[in-house]
């Protein structure tokens, strides 16, 4: 690697080769490798794969791929273009269940050609265009500005536990949950953070720990069963965590295992924040309970990462990429418009009415 994993893009678009650029986030950390994916069946692979993965990067990649399908059809029929397009955006969609912002960018994008019906097909395209880049630009400003929250709420010297990876790597920068350690670390201050090693995709210690490290943060890897070890050590002041859903009560689902980081902080006293931007809340569903967990193939729990199977062949694996941590176990939710705080179905509220009052999507 001839830079620092901070300096990649982890999802860019590549207009003038038609590409969606991501890293390939399976290779990490041992291998830095760039893809350049130009069919829409590779980017609905690649974020079922988690080749790209968090929540904003998956909307990102998500925009991108609908906007390089809809460049593809060459049709200037209005209606026949919708149809396309609507099958391209239907398909990147099943790609994923939980994560809202792949539905968020997805319905976005088609808003454009919905709301412009009434332009040459070559015009919508290029609006498209334009969609994908704002979509992309905004992530970034949004996770600055929860950087910036967060930071209100830790002092230089902090222990921060985190659980995933809800950094760059699943942002275009900065990060969600650890967008404030970034911040804070280009200010200067010094943090002492312990990442969840994040079974069975390892993304905690693969992913967090190395863009951490990367960055000069001081970083210690834990396996998921030492946590509750840690923070009885005293060692941790505060937690920080990424959601792929919120509820309108404030019920966040993130990476399996977090559920169970919130109950140990309770009885610790660590205050516990989920971090992530307005998309990623859906006031549509009531509760957690209404939230679809993604349950993926056993093979990821008994095979992977070993070089030879772990489990006795036909035994039964229960593998939940998701659970959901109840409202009553979160000190607050960190957006780009403020911090939310119990009663979250009225806090929520007003951070959505504060987005609207100044004109966001």
């Amino acid at each position: 690697m001839t830079k620092n994993i901070m300096q990649y893009d982890t999802v860019a678009l590549d207009d003038k080769n038609s590409a969606l650029v991501i890293i390939d986030q399976t290779q990490l950390p041992n291998n830095v490798e760039m893809l350049h994916l130009t069919e829409i069946k590779d980017i609905w692979e690649a974020i079922y794969l988690l080749k790209v993965r968090g929540a904003p990067a998956i909307g990102v990649a998500a925009a991108i791929g609908v906007y390089l399908s809809a460049k593809k059809i060459d049709i200037n029929d209005y209606d026949e273009f919708y149809k396309q397009f609507k099958e391209a955006k239907d398909y990147l969609a099943s790609s994923r269940p939980t994560a809202v912002n792949l539905f968020w960018a997805l319905n976005r994008m088609e808003k454009v050609v919905l709301d412009n019906a009434d332009k040459p097909v070559s015009e919508i395209k290029e609006l498209l265009h334009k969609e994908a880049v704002l979509i992309r630009d905004e992530d970034v400003e949004v996770c600055k500005a929860i950087g910036e929250y967060g930071l209100t709420l830790i002092k230089d010297g902090y222990g921060i536990l985190t659980h995933c990876n809800a950094g760059q790597l699943a942002t275009v920068k900065y990060g969600t949950a650890l967008a404030p350690l970034h911040l804070g670390a280009e200010r200067g201050m010094k943090f002492k953070v312990f990442t969840d090693e994040t079974r069975p995709l390892l993304q905690g210690i693969r992913l967090s720990a190395f863009e951490l490290f990367s960055n000069g943060i001081d970083t210690t890897v834990i396996c998921d069963n030492m946590a509750s070890q840690v923070m009885k050590n005293g060692w941790v002041d505060a937690i920080f965590v990424g959601c792929d859903r919120v509820a309108a009560n404030g019920d966040a689902a993130n990476k399996i295992g977090t559920s169970g980081v919130a109950i140990l902080a309770k009885h610790y006293g660590i205050p516990f924040y989920v971090c992530g931007p307005t998309s990623t809340i859906d006031m549509d569903i009531l509760s957690g309970d209404d939230i679809p967990i993604e349950e993926r193939k056993p093979e990821e729990v008994t095979e992977m990462w070993y070089k030879k199977r772990m489990a006795p062949e036909g035994v039964n694996v229960y593998n939940p990429a998701f659970d959901v941590t109840d409202h009553s176990l979160i000190t607050a939710i960190i957006t780009e418009y403020g911090i939310a705080r119990a009663p979250y179905d009225k806090s929520l509220k007003e951070i959505f009415e504060k987005k609207a009052a100044q004109g966001k999507k």
